[in-house]
C-alpha cells in the first residue's frame, strides 16, 4: 500500500471519527432550532424557530444559573492562581526541612480523584457550615496539586539569576514573583486558567451534592433539575437549554483556540 494511500486512509477515519464525535452536537443544535414534533423527525424542510429557546430561559431561573457558575469558575481560578503561585515558588526556590516530602505528597494527591474525598469533604463542610453555599463548592478545588506541580516545574526552568537582579534592586519576594515569575509563566497561566475554567464550568457530580437551592446551583445542577422526568420531557426545549448552558465554552474555545493551542504547547514541562 502507497503512502498516499495511508495518507487517504487515516484522513477518512479522522473524519468518521471526528463526525461520530459531533453527532450528539448535532442533534442538539437540530432539535433546539426545531418545533418538537421534528425533534426525531429529520426533514430538511422543517420549520426553523428559537422558540425553543425562550421556552427554556422562562422555564428555569437560567440567569441566576449563569451568575452562580460565573462567580465559582472566577473565584476558584483566582484562588487558584494565588494559592498554587506561592507554593509553586516556595517549591521551586526555597529549600527547607521536608521540602522533598512535601512535594512527594503533592504528587500523590494527583493519583487521587476528587470523588474519593466527596464524604470527607462534605463532613468537613457540613462543620464549617458551609454546605448549600459557593465557597463551600469552591473550597476543595482551590488547593489543586496539578496547578502546584505545573508551575513549580515553570518556575525551576527560569533562571535564578534573575532572583538575585531582582534583590539587587530591592525588589520584595512578592515584588519578584509580580514582575519576573509571573510575565514569564504567562503561557503557563493561560493554559492552566483555561483547563480550570472548562473543569469547574462543566463540574456536576460535587455541587449536586452540595447545594440544595436555586441561590448557589451552578448551570450542571440547574440543567439536570430542569431536565428531570418531573418537568416533563422534550427534547427540543432541552436541547436548547442544553445548547445555552455550553455556548459560553463553544464560542470562546473558538474565539480563542490558536491561543488556546499555543498556550499548551509552550507550557510543556520540561
Amino acid at each position: 500500500m502507497s503512502d498516499r494511500s495511508i495518507r487517504l486512509i487515516s484522513t477518512a477515519a479522522v473524519w468518521l471519527f471526528a463526525l461520530v464525535w459531533a453527532l450528539p452536537l448535532l442533534y442538539a443544535i437540530w432539535a433546539a432550532v426545531h418545533p418538537s414534533a421534528f425533534a426525531t423527525h429529520f426533514n430538511l424542510a422543517a420549520p426553523l424557530t428559537f422558540e425553543n429557546f425562550t421556552r427554556a430561559w422562562t422555564a428555569a431561573p437560567f440567569a441566576r444559573y449563569f451568575l452562580n457558575t460565573t462567580l465559582l469558575v472566577l473565584g476558584i481560578m483566582a484562588a487558584q492562581f494565588v494559592i498554587c503561585t506561592l507554593a509553586a515558588f516556595a517549591l521551586a526556590r526555597w529549600t527547607f526541612v521536608g521540602s522533598g516530602v512535601l512535594f512527594a505528597l503533592i504528587l500523590v494527591q494527583l493519583m487521587v480523584t476528587p470523588d474519593v474525598l466527596i464524604l470527607e469533604n462534605y463532613l468537613t463542610l457540613k462543620q464549617m457550615g458551609l454546605i448549600d453555599t459557593l465557597t463551600g463548592v469552591g473550597l476543595p478545588y482551590v488547593a489543586s496539586a496539578f496547578g502546584i506541580f505545573l508551575l513549580r516545574q515553570t518556575f525551576k526552568s527560569i533562571p535564578s539569576e534573575l532572583d538575585d537582579a531582582a534583590r539587587m534592586e530591592g525588589a520584595s519576594t512578592l515584588q519578584t514573583i509580580w514582575r519576573v515569575y509571573l510575565p514569564l509563566a504567562r503561557p503557563v497561566y493561560v493554559a492552566y486558567g483555561l483547563v480550570s475554567v472548562s473543569y469547574h464550568w462543566n463540574n456536576f457530580l460535587w455541587p449536586l451534592i452540595v447545594t440544595n437551592s436555586v441561590e448557589t446551583r451552578p448551570l450542571t445542577v440547574g440543567l439536570q433539575v430542569f431536565a428531570s422526568v418531573d418537568q416533563g420531557i422534550d427534547w427540543s426545549v432541552i436541547s436548547a437549554a442544553a445548547l445555552m448552558t455550553s455556548a459560553p465554552l463553544m464560542i470562546a474555545f473558538l474565539l480563542f483556540q490558536r491561543a488556546f493551542i499555543q498556550s499548551f504547547l509552550r507550557a510543556g514541562i520540561r
